[in-house]
C-alpha cells in the first residue's frame, strides 16, 4: 500500500493570522461572553440560513460524496470550511489587520482501485479575496476553493498540487434538520449544542483530478451537505466522536454520531437521524443505536488506533449493517490548521432492511484517537 500526502503552503496564511493576533492583543477571552449560544428553536429561512452565522464562534460546510467513473472505479471526497471567530467584534473593523474571523478548509480524495488517499489543508483571516462567507446564502471561500449554491444546484471547487475537484450537487431530497427541529444537542448543558442540517441525498455530476490521474476523470454519484453552527458545542469530559452519513440502496439515509467521554461511555445526547425515501425523517435515540467495532487500523503516520470495521443495528427501523473502510489510510493529519488530527473516509457495507437485503456507502468521520481535538470545536 502507498500513501501519498500532500499539504498547502501555510506559511504566508500562518504568518496573517498570527499578526493579525497580535495586533488584536489576544482580547478574544474577554469577548466570549458575547457569542451567542445554540439555545431553544431557530427560525429557519433560506437560502439566508445557508450562508454564515457571524453572531456564533464556529461553523462549518461539509460536504462528502462517493463517486465513480465510467468504468465504475470508485472514489470518495471531502471538501470541508470552517469559519472560527476570533473576536465577537474586530477591534477596529477598518485596519488591514484587524481579525474577527479565521477560515480553515480541507479538501481529500480517495481512489479506491489504486488504494490512495490525498489531503490538502487551508488556513486564512477573512478578507478580500483570501476568505469569507456571504450571509444571505451559500458562497463560502478560501482562496480557489469554493462552494456556491445558484438556485436548487451547489456548485464545489479545489485545486492543488496535482488534487483538483469541480462538480455540481442537486438535492434529491428535501433538507433534514437533526435533533429537535435543527438544534442538536451535544452535551448535557444548555448551549452545549449546535444547529444542525443535511442534504442528505444529492445527485453528483462532475469531475475530479488525483496526483496519480494523468487527465481529469469525469465522475457521478452521491454527495452528503451537513451545515452547522453554534458556540460551545461539547462539554469538557467528551473526548471525540463517530460520524457516520450513509446512503442505503433502499432509498433511504442514515445519519449517527457517538459522542465519547474520557470513562470510555457514550454521551447521552448522541443520536442520529433516519431518512425515508420521501423524505420524512425518524430521530434516533443513543438507545436506538448499537454500533460494534469489528476491526482497527493503527496509523503509521500519528499512532492513532481507529475503528475500521463495525457492525451497526437500527431496530426501531429495522436495519442491520455491516461497514468497513474502503481504503484504511483516510486520516488527515491538519495540525496547520484545525490542529486535529482525525480519520474522515469513505465506506461501504451491506446488510437488511425489513428483511431485504441492502447495500450502502457512505463516510464515517472519526476524532480524538490521536492527539486533541484542538481549539476548533
Amino acid at each position: 500500500m502507498k500513501r501519498y500526502l500532500k499539504k498547502s503552503s501555510l506559511g504566508l496564511f500562518s504568518v496573517l493570522i498570527l499578526m493579525g493576533c497580535l495586533y488584536q492583543g489576544f482580547t478574544f477571552l474577554v469577548h466570549a461572553e458575547e457569542w451567542r449560544q445554540a439555545i431553544g428553536p431557530w427560525k429557519w429561512v433560506f437560502p439566508k440560513d445557508h450562508g454564515s452565522h457571524p453572531e456564533f464562534r464556529t461553523e462549518w460546510w461539509y460536504f462528502t460524496g462517493n463517486l465513480t467513473d465510467s468504468s465504475k472505479n470508485r472514489f470518495g471526497y471531502q471538501l470541508t470550511f470552517f469559519r472560527q471567530g476570533v473576536l465577537y467584534k474586530a477591534n477596529d473593523p477598518n485596519h488591514p489587520w484587524a481579525i474577527r474571523d479565521v477560515y480553515l478548509a480541507h479538501f481529500a480524495l480517495t481512489d479506491v482501485s489504486l488504494n490512495q488517499f490525498w489531503f490538502a489543508e487551508r488556513v486564512s483571516r477573512q478578507g478580500p479575496g483570501f476568505a469569507g462567507a456571504a450571509e444571505d446564502g451559500m458562497h463560502v471561500w478560501l482562496l480557489n476553493w469554493m462552494a456556491r449554491m445558484e438556485g436548487n444546484r451547489i456548485k464545489i471547487e479545489a485545486r492543488h498540487q496535482g488534487m483538483e475537484l469541480s462538480l455540481d450537487l442537486v438535492p434529491r431530497k428535501p433538507l433534514v434538520f437533526h435533533g429537535k427541529n435543527g438544534l442538536s444537542q451535544k452535551g448535557p448543558q444548555q448551549g452545549q449544542a449546535s444547529y444542525y442540517f443535511s442534504y442528505t441525498n444529492m445527485a453528483t455530476e462532475g469531475w475530479i483530478k488525483t496526483p496519480q490521474s494523468p487527465s481529469i476523470i469525469s465522475v457521478k454519484g452521491t454527495s452528503w451537505f451537513d451545515h452547522e453552527f453554534g458556540s460551545n458545542q461539547l462539554a469538557p469530559g467528551q473526548v471525540g466522536w463517530d460520524w457516520f452519513s450513509l446512503h442505503l440502496s433502499d432509498g433511504q439515509e442514515l445519519m449517527v454520531y457517538f459522542l465519547r467521554r474520557k470513562d470510555g461511555s457514550m454521551e447521552p445526547s448522541s443520536s442520529g437521524t433516519l431518512v425515508k425515501p420521501s423524505g420524512h425523517t425518524l430521530h434516533l435515540k443513543l438507545s436506538d443505536i448499537n454500533l460494534e467495532v469489528l476491526d482497527y487500523w493503527k496509523s503509521p503516520k500519528s499512532g492513532g488506533r481507529y475503528p475500521s470495521r463495525w457492525r451497526m443495528k437500527v431496530p426501531s427501523g429495522g436495519i442491520e449493517l455491516e461497514l468497513t473502510s474502503l481504503v484504511a489510510s483516510q486520516e488527515l493529519l491538519t495540525e496547520g490548521s484545525t490542529g486535529v488530527i482525525y480519520w474522515e473516509g469513505a465506506v461501504a457495507g451491506k446488510g437488511t432492511s425489513g428483511g431485504r437485503p441492502i447495500t450502502c456507502e457512505g463516510y464515517v468521520e472519526l476524532t480524538g484517537y490521536a492527539g486533541s481535538l484542538g481549539g476548533l470545536f
